[in-house]
């Protein structure tokens, strides 16, 4: 934003926008009382290509930032491998390098000053001894059961669990000592792992923290939320503008049904926020239509309302949302393709599948004796029980057409005589 915030307005951005805010009073003691910079940390596993889908907490980190926090950005690395080893250990460190272009590329896009904005590698200080003896401290007093529930809504669950996935959880509480601050940040998902870290921290010596929850974002397809293993409801950060008008296309938009539509909760949470950051003035969401004047929404509830009496319809708010989505890839897009660095660090955090290699088959051709009769059935010979042959053309079958010729075959010279 363009104007210095008052210490009020800066705590009603701090806490807009979001589901649920835990010990907000924390927030209000450091902004109004030890008059500082509220610390805040979001972290992400360094695991698959990061896609539009992070637009949504990216927005808060925005508004954070423009409500004058520190954030620090966590890679967490060792998450990544922790979480059923969704990132193979020998590529964790390249994927972490990705995703800081992505994260400042993504924020520099909707126009935050990014001065404040701090990246920890998780693998800095989750290995040294103080961070693991303390972990040792959590497991200590943490029942297996509780490890499982506080990470069931994000470590990948099975019936028979690795260790890695229970201590995930532990992790990430632990975090916020260590990367000291007075907030986390993350979606509702993360609930149960900002209720263990309140419940467990004090018991170790350390302070309860404020925790802010992002609302979980319907996917573009059929899934609960945009993922990278579903390719209709991902689109990537990088993708050009046809991908991307061709993805929204297939996006799941019901006629009229406004609750549970990806398309029109992507509008809300991310394109008129980003506007919001932009400008002075309320944001303008602009349809095009074409034969009449465009539509143009100040308020999401209005769009919303148009939308149910089908005033707008899936057509036009999926040609919009393609607009201005793409004006918000254009400099990611284009930073990326004017920096041979990151399309490096991109080969080399997700390198190209190698294509399966085909074996030829190798046909049975049988027993040779049976080889030899077919052979011969061709020609004027008869085939014997031992595989030789007798009658005028024997020679020709046995050593071919003549001795020169075969010998030619064979790359041997007659002797001379």
């Amino acid at each position: 934003m363009a104007s210095k915030l008052s210490p009020e307005d800066s705590i009603a951005l701090i806490k807009a926008n979001l589901a649920e805010v835990l010990n907000p009073e924390i927030i209000d003691n450091v902004i109004l009382k030890e008059k500082r910079p509220l610390k805040v940390y979001w972290g992400s596993a360094t695991t698959g290509r990061p896609h539009c889908g992070y637009f949504v907490p990216m927005m808060k980190v925005a508004e954070l930032l423009a409500a004058g926090c520190h954030v620090k950005i966590l890679l967490a690395d060792i998450h990544g491998y922790l979480d059923n080893m969704k990132a193979p250990i020998d590529l964790v460190e390249f994927r972490a390098k990705y995703y800081e272009r992505v994260i400042k590329a993504l924020l520099k896009a909707v126009g935050v000053d990014i001065a404040r904005l701090e990246f920890v590698l998780g693998s800095s200080y989750q290995l040294n001894k103080d961070y693991t003896m303390d972990r040792f401290k959590l497991e200590g007093i943490t029942r297996v059961e509780v490890a499982k529930k506080a990470g069931a809504e994000v470590v990948k669950q099975s019936a028979d669990p690795t260790l890695g996935g229970l201590i995930y959880p532990l992790m990430q509480a632990l975090d916020e000592q260590y990367l000291d601050v007075d907030a986390q940040f993350g979606g509702v998902d993360q609930r149960k792992i900002f209720a263990f870290a309140m419940e467990n921290l004090p018991k170790i010596g350390y302070s309860v923290r404020a925790h802010l929850m992002n609302s979980m974002v319907p996917g573009l397809g059929e899934a609960a939320k945009m993922s990278a293993s579903d390719p209709d409801s991902k689109i990537d950060l990088l993708d050009d503008p046809a991908a991307v008008e061709k993805k929204l296309k297939k996006a799941k938009c019901p006629p009229k049904e406004v609750e549970g539509n990806g398309v029109i909760a992507f509008v809300e949470h991310v394109i008129f926020r980003a506007i919001a950051l932009k400008v002075d003035h309320e944001p303008i969401f602009k349809v095009e239509r074409r034969d009449e004047e465009p539509l143009l929404y100040t308020s999401i509830q209005k769009l919303k309302e148009d939308y149910a009496a089908d005033i707008l319809t899936p057509q036009l708010l999926k040609s919009a949302l393609t607009h201005h989505l793409n004006e918000l890839l254009k400099p990611i897009v284009a930073e990326y393709e004017a920096s041979p660095d990151w399309q490096a660090i991109s080969l080399q955090a997700y390198p190209p599948e190698k294509a399966a290699v085909k074996v030829k088959k190798v046909k049975d051709k049988g027993d040779p004796a049976k080889r030899a009769a077919a052979a011969a059935a061709r020609k004027n010979v008869v085939a014997q029980p031992d595989g030789h042959v007798e009658g005028e053309d024997a020679e020709k079958v046995t050593v071919g057409p003549s001795t020169e010729e075969t010998l030619q075959k064979l790359k041997v010279s007659e002797p001379e005589s």
